[in-house]
């Protein structure tokens, strides 16, 4: 999958692109990344690419020549992929959203920079705007970057493990379990026994379990899209004081929930 990023700051986004697997998913081409100087292509001996917004305001606003030329000079005009304005005013950055960019073999991320963009460039160059959170940012290198990051974690063998991204949190609508690796015991604090017993069908529960309890003390909001199961919803309605762990196993004689619902395995 290709990249082309556009930026007036381009020494902002290349370091992040060298090193960890960014980088070897790039040295093994996997994913490409190309970062375009918008002043590369100004007409102008100072290479200006804002000038003062008509009526008055503070700030300045980025000129729709450079960045049409710049665009339209790597990727065709019109272009050939799609063009997104990263901007606080666009579509929210989600798991899903990025699992819908990696379906693209390419696509261009355009930084804004100062008060804006002219907004003839976003009326007639951008084809999405995406936003990575309600604020507002000095520039969208940060949030371009953050889109490269999440989008090339989900393509094959960029980490390694084929079902590495499977259950990071987001990725199945709920958040991640809690993980413990060596030693079993660090000053006094013990890993949970289920996960030394080498039962796996009772890891994937309890993995499970912590995964809607963490969901449901973390973002409840979460679980009304989720996809949920029969012991979901009776490990939720105990959770919730709807029915008691009693009335739960009657309902599902093979239901398991910890005794500890709000024990520090829950807590990062």
């Amino acid at each position: 999958m290709r990249f082309d990023v556009f930026t007036l700051f381009p020494n902002l986004v290349l370091p992040y692109l060298e090193g960890s697997i960014l980088q070897r998913a790039r040295a093994r081409e996997l994913l490409q990344v190309e970062v375009h100087d918008i002043r590369a292509w100004t007409s102008d001996k100072h290479h200006v690419t804002d000038e003062p917004p008509y009526g008055g305001g503070g700030g300045m606003v980025m000129k729709p020549d450079p960045v049409f030329a710049a665009v339209e000079g790597v990727l065709g005009a019109p272009p050939t992929c799609p063009v997104i304005l990263m901007t606080p005013q666009g579509r929210v950055f989600t798991q899903q959203v990025a699992e819908e960019l990696a379906a693209l073999a390419r696509l261009a991320l355009l930084c804004g920079r100062y008060e804006g963009i002219d907004e003839r460039i976003r009326a007639h160059l951008v084809t999405d705007q995406i936003s990575v959170g309600d604020y507002v940012l000095t520039g969208g290198e940060l949030p371009a970057l953050a889109v490269i990051d999440a989008v090339a974690r989900l393509l094959p063998d960029v980490l390694g493990d084929p079902d590495g991204a499977r259950d990071d949190s987001h990725a199945t609508g709920l958040l991640e379990y809690p993980h413990y690796t060596r030693p079993s015991e660090f000053r006094g604090w013990g890993v949970p026994q289920v996960l030394l017993n080498g039962n796996h069908a009772e890891i994937e529960r309890w993995r499970r379990e912590q995964s809607l309890l963490r969901t449901w003390k973390k973002r409840p909001d979460l679980l009304e899209q989720a996809e949920l199961s029969q012991d979901d919803q009776l490990f939720l309605a105990v959770l919730r004081g709807e029915m008691t762990l009693d009335e739960a196993k009657r309902k599902k004689k093979r239901f398991r929930i910890l005794s500890d619902l709000t024990g520090e395995q829950d807590e990062i």
